[in-house]
């Protein structure tokens, strides 16, 4: 018999997607595979928005690994439809960035992109929650995806920011891998600069990345068997890049051997290329050379290795830097033979598709900030800060769009009774403490449609567009109810909270209909009535209706 899916709390749910998440990061498809046939039915059998997105989220890296496009397609796909129903904070922006992940990887760059500018939105936002696991994983995603589409200084950014979070939270390991990844990519950014004869800017790089890889070894870490192998590589290239080329080789050569003998493929790939790269440096650096043939050879090699991982980016500039090489060694035709594979691999990719996007991702994120703010300052025009209800100015805005005469239209007015004594006898606090619970009752027991507002003070507004007054006032004595009869031990008053309410309607083909203002300075004739009447009351025009009260 073929076990059901084993219950796991949110904990073993935590636990098993960030052992996925590193098998995935250290591009290890064996761990990812088997970590994921262990926990597909435990994720299948939770329905919670999150959880659900993650699921759909990891089919999609699964597909990665199983060569399946169109599971890559549909999990990506999937994923985005449950993470519109998820909060936008930490958690949201890890899967965003894991997605753009899978998608860069599966060379879908527009698609990589925009959920890129989207993570990094909210992995900003979230940054005010505090540090947090799911934080730092958001910034470590958001670094290897900017990196594979080529914007290495906001990769940079992202693995610095990473970092912080890191030297915040508890995990030795977490901080061991941002500062691995820190020093990998001020490496790589300081070969790019180098390339450009931005020298000066390339060894303030290379130096702040040989400082990472430092601070990665003092720490009290046993790392996994080639992420040490990857340091050592990351740590002679920067080396190299501040000027001591001769003095990184010898230790290069050594941890390459290392690599070909035990280290995956990608990772042979990524030492190949750097071994080259330092090697094409140093022949620069010579008169006569020396370095070049060895040089192209280990490029071809590593070029196999990034095809076969499935790592293009690597693979593309594998091709270009054979084609580079190989003219510079005279060799027109295999240049050619290198260019036009990487042409061919390239498509419409580059330098000015590299700027064009760089200048996207920081349009877009102004656009969001700027639509952030925006709407923040729309909830805070029209929406009570102490109670999370519409305010004066919303509850008026809605009142001049309620149209008389076409239906019946009723409004109640409630004021909490004796609320100056609550603030006179206790505090502020516990009257601030009241007004929210007021408005939770009267929000948790309004009828479907209607709609709470807060007024003024202690004042209250409840608009029911479709209630006769008959209706309305059912309605509003179960408001009424539910605040006498609530617990309000919690907050040691002197005496129960209670409410009066005031009832007015205006009602379908009464001729000319009442105008809001009007309607609304009956129901607060009608309140003024209740509480007259001894409070803990609702009223309406000749009704003796609603509840007991002292005078």
């Amino acid at each position: 018999m073929t076990p059901g899916p084993e219950h796991l709390t949110d904990g073993d749910l935590e636990g098993a997607l960030w052992r996925l998440l590193a098998a995935g990061d250290r591009d290890d498809p064996a761990a990812f595979t088997a970590e994921h046939d262990r926990a597909t039915a435990a994720l299948d059998a939770v329905a919670d928005p999150r959880w659900t997105a993650w699921r759909h989220a990891l089919a999609a890296r699964r597909g990665l690994v199983d060569g399946e496009r169109a599971a890559v397609a549909a999990g990506v796909a999937a994923a985005r439809d449950a993470l519109d129903g998820c909060p936008p904070d930490a958690w949201t922006a890890l899967a965003l960035a894991h997605l753009a992940s899978v998608e860069v990887s599966a060379d879908h760059v527009d698609a990589a992109m925009l959920l890129a500018v989207d993570a990094g939105l909210l992995a900003e936002a979230a940054a005010a929650d505090g540090p947090s696991r799911a934080l730092h994983q958001a910034h470590l995603w958001l670094s290897l995806t900017l990196a594979a589409l080529d914007l290495e200084e906001l990769a940079v950014a992202q693995a610095v920011a990473g970092s912080r979070v890191a030297d915040e939270l508890p995990g030795v390991a977490d901080r061991w891998r941002l500062l691995q990844l820190c020093a990998q990519q001020h490496a790589e950014l300081a070969h790019t600069l180098h390339r450009r004869d931005r020298t000066a800017d390339a060894r303030a790089l290379a130096a702040t990345a040989v400082e990472c890889a430092e601070r990665a070894r003092a720490l009290d870490r046993e790392p996994r068997p080639g992420e040490q192998e990857l340091l050592d590589v990351v740590q002679a290239w920067a080396m190299a890049g501040g000027g001591d080329v001769e003095e990184a080789l010898g230790p290069l050569r050594r941890v390459h051997r290392r690599v070909h003998r035990d280290g995956g493929t990608w990772l042979r790939g990524y030492t190949d290329l750097v071994l080259a790269r330092v090697l094409t440096r140093l022949a620069r650096a010579r008169a006569g050379g020396g370095h070049d043939a060895e040089a192209t050879d280990l490029l071809v090699d590593a070029a196999g290795a990034f095809a076969a991982s499935g790592d293009r980016r690597r693979y593309r500039q594998c091709l270009l830097e054979l084609g580079q090489g190989t003219a510079a060694l005279g060799r027109p035709a295999e240049a050619l033979h290198w260019l036009e594979a990487y042409r061919a691999d390239t498509g419409r990719a580059h330098a000015r598709g590299r700027e064009l996007w760089a200048e996207l991702f920081v349009r877009r994120s102004r656009l969001r900030e700027a639509e952030r703010h925006t709407a923040h300052l729309r909830r805070a025009a029209l929406e009570d800060p102490l109670t999370g209800l519409g305010n004066r100015r919303s509850a008026e805005r809605r009142l001049g769009a309620l149209r008389g005469g076409v239906g019946p239209v009723s409004l109640a007015v409630v004021d909490v009774d004796r609320f100056k004594e609550v603030n006179d006898d206790t505090s502020h606090s516990h009257g601030d403490a009241v007004l929210r619970r007021v408005a939770e009752l009267l929000r948790e027991h309004s009828r479907t449609g209607d709609e709470v507002y807060r007024w003024a003070g202690d004042e209250f507004l409840v608009v029911l567009p479709t209630a006769t007054e008959t209706q309305a006032l059912v309605a509003v004595d179960r408001l009424r109810a539910a605040v006498a009869e609530a617990d309000w031990g919690e907050l040691a008053l002197p005496e129960p909270v209670t409410v009066s309410i005031g009832v007015a309607t205006a009602h379908a083909g009464d001729g000319e209909p009442l105008g809001w203002r009007s309607l609304f300075d009956a129901a607060d004739l009608h309140l003024f009535t209740a509480k007259r009447g001894g409070r803990n009351r609702v009223r309406a025009p000749g009704s003796r209706a609603g509840g007991e009260g002292g005078p």
